[in-house]
């Protein structure tokens, strides 16, 4: 075989006769005129025809991926990249704790920015406009300890004084937020499956609904709060007139945002079961005044 190979580097520049015998003589011997340099050029191109496909097979399809070190470059912008859309999550994920940890200051009494002392109807509801900010408003005292809201948190007999008219707020141009209406009418339709209990923290009261049951507004008011929540799932909160806020938690969706006005009994929201601390389907009803909380049955009819 190497003598072979000798015989055509040799005679690389010409032509040469290659003649085929059978051991055996069964055929009869056949010559060929063979030329080194055209094989050799021959086997060279088909090295390198092979050699280009099995590069382009490996560069085209994801077999490239198995190739140490290629695409390090793009791995790395791709990394970099997706670091700082972290970062920017991070960053607004920590804006909405800071908001979330406010409103939840707010339901459990850490804020304190009470209104001075004086004649109530003097101390009618601010004024929200749609670009407004929790922070910037002017937040009701709450308290911490649950004896504050044993109940009545405000008395019962003032109920008549606080449905009659009060002073008239501008919102916004020519509106108006109207003052609540003793009794209200029940902002959705079920059963009562637990009440209000502030020493338990429940403040308060749970309606067996069907998840979809509409929520609706017990008052005009204007929305400080629709998001997700870790225990209280989709929650929405509204502030009426005269320091009252009601709020509605564990719901399957939310049809407002931050700073959409609301009418009476407008719909805001179905009820549904998400959330950590849920029992099944119910709707959460809280009502609170000037930071104490309120057990709804109190103000709702029928209940």
């Amino acid at each position: 075989m190497f003598a072979l190979l000798s015989e055509f580097i040799r005679n690389i520049g010409h032509s040469i006769t290659v003649i085929v015998m059978d051991p055996e003589h069964r055929q009869d011997e056949r010559t060929h005129l063979v030329r080194p340099g055209q094989m050799l050029l021959i086997l060279g191109a088909s090295f390198l025809t092979l050699f280009v496909v099995l590069i382009a097979t490996l560069l085209l399809t994801p077999l490239r991926y198995y190739l140490p070190g290629y695409g390090t470059m793009d791995i790395r912008i791709e990394a970099r990249e997706n670091m700082l859309r972290i970062e920017s999550m991070a960053d607004s994920l920590a804006l909405q704790a800071e908001y979330v940890s406010s409103l939840r200051d707010i339901f459990l009494g850490n804020v304190d920015a009470s209104p001075p002392d004086g004649d109530r109807s003097a101390s009618a509801a601010p004024a929200f406009s749609a670009g407004s900010s929790l922070l910037e408003l002017p937040l009701p005292t709450l308290s911490g300890n649950w004896e504050d809201h044993q109940q009545p948190a405000i008395a019962i007999s003032r109920l008549s004084t606080l449905s009659e008219p009060t002073a008239q707020i501008p919102l916004a141009g020519p509106s108006y937020l109207s003052a609540l209406s003793f009794p209200i009418m029940p902002p959705v339709s079920g059963i009562i499956t637990r009440g209000f209990d502030a020493q338990t923290s429940h403040y308060a009261v749970d309606v067996a609904a069907e998840t979809g049951s509409a929520i609706r507004s017990i008052g005009d008011g204007y929305v400080i709060f629709a998001d997700w929540v870790n225990d209280g799932g989709q929650v929405i909160a509204i502030a009426h007139a005269i320091g009252y806020i009601s709020v509605f938690k564990h719901n399957s969706s939310l049809l407002k945002q931050i700073g959409d006005r609301v009418r009476d009994r407008e719909v805001i929201a179905f009820s549904g079961n998400s959330g950590e601390i849920t029992s099944g389907p119910h709707a959460h009803f809280e009502l609170w005044l000037d930071g104490l909380a309120q057990d709804p049955r109190a103000y709702v009819l029928g209940w």
